[in-house]
């Protein structure tokens, strides 16, 4: 299977990282550059989750 996590834009690469570490650092995980295998299902969720929820709350504010 083709793995088709790669960013268009490679100057978004940094930009994306970082705002994947805040939103680690938000809810708690410990998210380290590199490899990140060692995290459990429920931490690597709520990372993904909370990157959605700021992605939706800036979503919204652009509207108005």
């Amino acid at each position: 299977m083709k793995n088709n996590n790669q960013i268009n834009v490679p100057e978004a690469r940094d930009a994306m990282d970082k705002f994947k570490m805040e939103a680690a650092s938000e809810v708690g995980v410990n998210l380290k550059n590199g490899y990140n295998g060692d995290l459990t299902s429920r931490e690597a969720g709520s990372v993904g989750g909370q990157m959605v929820k700021k992605m939706i709350e800036s979503y919204e504010r652009n509207m108005k």
